[in-house]
């Protein structure tokens, strides 16, 4: 197969790239390869069965058309300090202004347009005011909320404009390698319905999310494409009630506090509140289950959850920060066979295990009904847990009651970002035609930063068209 671009993934990145391509009038032909399934046809049987049933070949959640994040909360954070390090690379004015224009497309395909955050009241005054206190560090983000729901439509829009513009979306379709010659990328080949086969291609986008960051650096090693040791995030999701979140969710709906405890001083910070909530499992390959949060724009529970995550940097010799992650993943899995693990903070305190029935007599319900009581200490670095515990009890100044005996810690929670692949401020690595974008290309972090870092390919791709 010959075409003009082909772009592996089908997450925001992979998908904002093709949408910017169309509206800047590119006549490119366009191939997108996607390992999962259409938008429509992505579901978990959880619904239906109550519990995971550890979907093969591939987790429906974090595979197919949207990607992984689309199928969790579905946020759009509109601040350049939240979401990586692209500002780095390109520039704070660039991504301030492509934030605002991505936004506006969510929105031309059926977003909400109420903002959550936006008030500057006197609670929101007073919880900077607690975090300032606790050593915390309150970052101004507005959030859009499309819902989990809502994502799901607003993505089928996008899909369906791609198709009907002409885009070919091969889905069901692996990519395993690269085609790389004399320092030049000349396509890649794929495996699907049909055996394998190669795509040529004058420009190849790799856009795999944090889904394929393995696989991304497992090919950076294999062709010596440049990159640098990448940030691995290992934490909790926090699960508590609705009533000890109520102020910071009627005000911020999403507090995006950042730490370093002490003695070790690490990056700790909160991720993905989602008011009235549900925890999630996800399953990623090797059988790793990993564990979320979704947040409906309707259904609702009595409870709020988001994740406590520690950064972890590594430096040389040691050059393998994703297989770190996913071992204490792997040891968490272990002792709750196969599934999520669930302790109660004041149990973590006094140095036990919690009980199922010590669960059964909470006023706080797990809405994980599968996740298994037990002892996450047992698994977790004793760095990552020092700095998570510490956070908890700084966080019980910012929010009373956090910090709780029954408050509910589930793990593993990990986002594996690939080594940072380096590149210019076009969006060009060292391999001619190769161009690597999201939370893959260890620049991004979630939906609104990976979209635009497909609209700025998008652009950069169509200039150099219309130039040549």
């Amino acid at each position: 197969m010959k075409t003009d671009t082909v772009i592996v993934g089908a997450g925001p990145a992979g998908i904002f790239t093709a949408l910017e391509m169309l509206r800047r009038g590119s006549r490119q032909k366009i191939v997108i390869v996607e390992k999962g399934r259409r938008v429509e046809d992505r579901s978990c049987p959880k619904k239906i069965t109550g519990k995971c049933m550890n979907c093969k070949p591939y987790c429906h959640i974090t595979t197919g058309f949207s990607g992984a994040g689309a199928f969790s909360d579905g946020k759009l954070s509109l601040s350049p300090e939240v979401g990586g390090d692209l500002p780095q690379l390109v520039g704070w004015d660039k991504v301030k202004e492509t934030i605002d224009y991505a936004d506006s497309i969510y929105l031309e395909f059926g977003a909400d347009e109420h903002i959550e955050g936006l008030e500057d009241c006197p609670e929101k005054k007073e919880i900077r005011r607690r975090a300032i206190s606790a050593g915390l560090h309150l970052v101004d983000c507005p959030i859009r909320h499309l819902g989990t729901e809502c994502a799901r439509d607003l993505y089928l829009a996008i899909q369906n404009k791609l198709l009907d513009s002409g885009v070919e979306i091969l889905f069901g379709t692996e990519c395993t390698d690269l085609l790389l010659r004399d320092k030049t990328c000349c396509g890649v080949t794929i495996r699907g319905a049909h055996g394998e086969e190669d795509i040529l291609a004058d420009n190849v986008v790799v856009a795999t999310g944090r889904r394929g960051s393995e696989w991304l650096e497992n090919l950076c090693a294999e062709h010596g494409i440049a990159h640098d040791p990448g940030t691995v995030d290992i934490g909790v999701r926090v699960e508590v009630r609705n009533e000890v979140m109520e102020t910071v969710n009627k005000v911020l709906y999403e507090s995006k506090l950042i730490g370093y405890p002490k003695p070790y001083k690490n990056k700790t910070r909160t991720f993905c509140q989602n008011p009235g909530g549900f925890v999630s499992q996800e399953n990623y390959d090797n059988d790793l289950a990993v564990v979320n949060g979704h947040s409906y724009k309707e259904l609702k529970t009595d409870n709020t959850n988001l994740a406590i995550l520690c950064s972890h940097n590594f430096n040389s010799p040691f050059n393998q920060p994703i297989a770190y992650a996913q071992k204490v993943g792997e040891l968490t899995n272990m002792l709750a066979n196969g599934h999520i693990l669930v302790q109660r903070f004041g149990d973590i305190l006094d140095g036990k295990r919690t009980w199922p029935k010590e669960l059964a007599q909470s006023n706080l319900r797990p809405t994980l009904p599968d996740a298994v009581a037990g002892d996450i200490t047992a698994a977790m670095p004793y760095r990552a847990m020092t700095n998570i515990i510490n956070f908890i009890i700084a966080m019980d100044t910012v929010v009373p009651g956090f910090a709780a005996v029954e408050t509910l810690l589930y793990s593993p929670e990990l986002k594996f970002y690939s080594n940072r692949i380096r590149m210019n401020a076009d969006l060009d690595t060292e391999i001619k035609g190769l161009h690597c974008l999201g939370d893959s290309s260890g620049w991004t972090r979630g939906l609104m930063m990976s979209s635009v870092m497909g609209v700025l390919m998008g652009r950069a791709l169509a200039e150099r068209e219309r130039n040549a």
